[in-house]
């Protein structure tokens, strides 16, 4: 039996995340880790796909993630996410990156980045997912956009898979 979904408009599935940048946060350059974006990045990511579906997910992959800008200690950092495309058990979530100089207020794109995450149903099989309805000018562009990014990606898994073969070891101490 097929599950009827009805489609939601890409602003419902919109989640914002703020936090300071404090010296934990921060690599010898006093900026901050790479790594901790990125985490942040999967996390507001999987909260929008998760509030698109109203299901668990699980990240399907991460397209390159590029730092534009440094985000400094003291800074604040902002994520904006949301769900910009869909497929049958799939959604394409755009999330970017914004440091804010509180003494300031100047702000600064730091990082874009899209995602693709899969929802799961009871057990943990691929389930369906709500079509997204795009509004904004920005929203429809992203959306129009998102069958060349799915086409790329398709293409990118192809390759790890093929490299995934030529470098798995066949014993563990085979490397």
């Amino acid at each position: 039996m097929t599950e009827h979904l009805s489609a939601k408009k890409i602003s419902e599935s919109r989640a914002v995340k703020a936090s300071i940048v404090l010296p934990p946060d921060t690599n010898t350059h006093r900026t901050m880790f790479g790594g901790k974006v990125m985490a942040y990045i999967d996390d507001i990511a999987a909260i929008s796909a998760m509030r698109h579906c109203r299901k668990r997910v699980v990240t399907a992959s991460t397209d390159s993630v590029d730092f534009l800008n440094p985000i400094k200690e003291g800074d604040s950092i902002c994520l904006e996410s949301f769900v910009t495309w869909t497929h049958k058990t799939s959604m394409e979530v755009f999330v970017k990156v914004v440091a804010e100089d509180l003494l300031t207020g100047q702000r600064v794109l730091c990082a874009t980045s899209f995602l693709t995450f899969v929802a799961l149903d009871p057990d943990n099989r691929p389930a369906p997912v709500p079509h997204v309805i795009p509004e904004t000018p920005e929203e429809k562009d992203l959306y129009d956009s998102a069958p060349q990014r799915a086409d790329a990606r398709r293409a990118r898994r192809a390759e790890s898979k093929k490299h995934a073969e030529m470098f798995n070891p066949k014993k563990p101490w085979d490397r």
